[in-house]
């Protein structure tokens, strides 16, 4: 289903219903994310903008948002290191600022967070299975003190599909990087076992000798074993140029 064919709801209870329906499990993760985050900023009060934090060993970033605004503070924490957002998201505590105006927690997010217009927010924290990730859903507010009990129990129960999403989404992520590396490192090797079968037709050596070569010209030139493989393949020269 397009953006354009797609349900708006309006209301929490409709948003809750929309993302228990089983279709949207057939939506890609990334898109499915950046839904389920477009209908936090449309229920959302304060005219907020939305985003998703993941905390990947301790690096995060933000893999969906709604607009600017979420990107810009999200990042403008991650190069300070703290903040809202990584506060929920370290410590899986729901975290408001009521006023960025008045705040003292994290002043100097606080200040640049007022400067662009955001003046309350709300991150909830996102509990992903797997070792060293984490997650927070952020919901920044152009209003201060927009967030009331009700807002904030519905960020909350919005939050556990916010997580399935973010977590499916890191999983694929880390498949497809296992395959890229393993494609890498079976085409390194093919390509180390070729320059070797020069190497031991060209200097009668066997295979461990042809590797010794191979290594002390590394040593020697200051390059990768495969880069210089690479290069015998290509060239039939065993130095870089």
């Amino acid at each position: 289903m397009s953006p354009e064919q797609q349900p708006h709801p309006s209301t929490v209870g409709e948003v809750l219903e929309y993302l228990g329906r089983p279709s949207l499990r057939q939506q890609p993760m990334e898109g499915l994310l950046q839904r389920v985050t477009d209908l936090v900023k449309a229920v959302m009060p304060g005219r907020s903008e939305a985003s998703v934090t993941l905390l990947v060993r301790a690096r995060p970033s933000t893999v969906v948002a709604t607009g600017r605004l979420a990107v810009d503070l999200d990042e403008g924490q991650y190069e300070r290191g703290h903040g809202p957002c990584l506060h929920a998201a370290a410590t899986r505590e729901t975290t408001e600022i009521p006023d960025t105006r008045s705040e003292t927690r994290w002043p100097d997010h606080a200040r640049r967070a007022a400067e662009h217009g955001n003046l309350s927010s709300l991150s909830v924290p996102l509990v992903i299975d797997g070792p060293q990730v984490s997650g927070a859903m952020n919901i920044y507010a152009r209003q201060p003190n927009a967030f009331d009990e009700a807002s904030r129990s519905a960020a909350t129960r919005i939050g556990p599909y916010a997580a399935v999403a973010a977590g499916n989404l890191h999983l694929y992520r880390c498949a497809v990087k296992r395959a890229v590396d393993l494609e890498a490192a079976l085409a390194s090797r093919a390509v180390i076992e070729q320059a070797k079968g020069i190497l031991i037709e060209r200097h009668d050596v066997d295979a461990y000798g042809a590797f010794r070569i191979l290594a002390r010209a590394s040593v020697h030139t200051h390059t990768t074993v495969r880069r210089l493989a690479e290069h015998l393949v290509r060239t039939g020269e065993l130095g870089r140029r």
